[in-house]
């Protein structure tokens, strides 16, 4: 069996965050012919559950750039790497050092999943809150709130370059922890930052699912930072035109605009569907 991962925003949605009409059929036309595929992003399954609706997504998926592993035929989570207390302790320590706010990503009892933080500092903040809000489709929350019993899958924070930069200096310097980060849609000058245990990467969720599924070849399709562990552990991976260079470059070979229906298009030349 020969399994297609998708990584969602920037790959496999278009610039709306959907899933065009286009890409839509051809993902009848893949289930039509028995060919495996599933997601890996860096979404909650609650961020991601409306995208995926209705397009035949049946296998475990891959949440929180591999925190998580979803089974829908279940409704159950079946892998998970959440951070532990001392990890907890040491990125809230970094980022509060520098004087911006670190947004708490939970899951809590009954799957349900949350999103904490201490006061905003900053208008950048405040629109990174109503945006994730939205994105996550999850009520965001004082930190004050946060359940004793929650697990944490990973924290996130926004703010000027070098703040967010002195953090990943901090993170790199933590065995167990890995970061991700990126310029900021919320705002010019500002960047983003988003840690893990290092457990947790679409790579080495991807390698589970190989194994669960029994999948002979591991094709995947990616644009980002977070999806370079997904390239390596795959058997060929593919790049839209719209991903970032250095992930083009280790790519297998790159692809359509993402809002071209680039994936979509190649998958048809690959697997003959007219």
């Amino acid at each position: 069996m020969e399994l297609i991962v998708f990584d969602l925003d920037g790959t496999l949605l278009d610039s709306t965050s959907k899933i065009s009409p286009y890409t839509r059929e051809t993902l009848v036309a893949l289930a039509e012919q028995g060919i495996a595929y599933t997601v890996a992003t860096g979404r909650t399954l609650n961020g991601a559950l409306e995208v995926l609706e209705g397009h035949a997504f049946h296998l475990p998926q891959v949440f929180k750039n591999g925190v998580m592993i979803w089974d829908p035929r279940d409704e159950q989570y079946s892998h998970q790497n959440f951070l532990t207390l001392d990890e907890i302790a040491h990125v809230l320590e970094a980022i509060l050092a520098q004087n911006i706010t670190p947004f708490i990503f939970t899951l809590e009892p009954d799957n349900r999943h949350g999103i904490y933080h201490p006061p905003l500092q900053t208008p950048i903040e405040e629109r990174l809150a109503a945006s994730m809000d939205e994105r996550y489709d999850v009520n965001i929350k004082p930190a004050s709130e946060l359940p004793a019993d929650a697990e944490i899958t990973n924290i996130s924070a926004l703010g000027i370059p070098s703040a967010v930069e002195a953090v990943e200096l901090l993170i790199d310097n933590e065995e167990h922890l890995v970061a991700y980060a990126g310029n900021a849609l919320e705002g010019q000058h500002a960047k983003w930052i988003d840690i893990h245990h290092s457990d947790a990467s679409k790579g080495g969720a991807v390698e589970v699912l190989r194994t669960q599924l029994g999948a002979s070849k591991v094709i995947c399709f990616g644009d980002s930072e977070n999806d370079l562990s997904m390239f390596a552990a795959a058997d060929e991976s593919y790049a839209p035109e719209s991903a970032k260079e250095h992930v083009k470059a280790a790519a297998t070979e790159i692809i359509g605009h993402h809002d071209e229906d680039g994936i979509a298009r190649y998958l048809r030349r690959r697997f003959r569907i007219d």
